[in-house]
């Protein structure tokens, strides 16, 4: 790439070398530090063509362990930008019901979806992709919303299907969903979720809490997930107004 910047440069290299197979899938890139002295390179520029690899699925990074190349087609990619892409994502994988839905006693999720006591209906499920499972989900109802989709034979124990949670519960609810707030953390796998995304616990999970609202402003559901790093890319739009 003649006359190219520094970090495409660096980010085609890199490339050609997982594709080549001296980086197999699952295996650790050198490091930062590494490249700047391999290649004589800025701090800054090594990131930056880290970035782009990262963003389009090329490599993926696990927090406190590296960087590490990935097997084209293995990880799921997923670009979100409105409550439609989060619905489409019975377009591409598959819906595996771990515990069905089932009234619990949980004083958190109550709270944060302003329930006068702490009672709430919960199903806990994993999605796969390409037969490869890359999250564990616990959605969190209210009881009224609960009631109209507690006989769903989507959401019962062992069901098998491509549907969302919000795609089964939206045609009951009297006004649309019309917000999701998100928020993004990093946390170990507990032993639950290390079942049944094949991991070990401790396994550093990118966990997204996100909390959906109608178009009265009540929230309508909670949803509480953990995803596998190395199955998993994700990647949101931002926009100018």
């Amino acid at each position: 790439m003649r006359n190219a910047p520094a970090y495409q440069t660096l980010r085609e290299q890199l490339r050609d070398d997982i594709a080549s197979g001296r980086y197999s899938d699952g295996k650790r890139l050198p490091t930062e530090s590494e490249l700047v002295e391999q290649y004589g390179l800025s701090r800054q520029t090594v990131r930056r063509a880290f970035q782009d690899l990262v963003a389009d699925g090329t490599v993926y990074r696990v927090p406190g362990r590296g960087t590490y190349a990935s097997e084209t087609g293995r990880r799921y990619l997923r670009q979100l930008g409105s409550i439609e892409d989060l619905m489409s994502l019975s377009d591409d994988t598959t819906m595996e019901v771990l515990s069905g839905l089932r009234r619990r006693v949980d004083l958190d999720a109550a709270s944060r979806l302003r329930l006068d006591d702490d009672i709430v209906y919960s199903v806990v499920f994993r999605r796969l992709h390409d037969g490869v499972p890359f999250v564990m989900t616990t959605v969190h109802l209210a009881p009224a919303v609960a009631q109209a989709v507690l006989s769903s034979p989507e959401l019962q124990d062992g069901a098998v299907g491509t549907q969302t949670v919000i795609g089964v519960l939206e045609p009951h609810l009297e006004s649309p969903i019309a917000e999701a707030a998100q928020s993004i953390t990093v946390t170990p796998a507990d032993s639950a979720v290390g079942r049944a995304v094949s991991c070990e616990p401790g396994h550093p999970m990118l966990r997204v809490d996100r909390l959906y609202t109608d178009t009265t402003g009540q929230p309508v559901e909670l949803s509480v997930s953990h995803f596998l790093p190395e199955q998993y890319t994700y990647r949101v739009t931002l926009r100018r107004n």
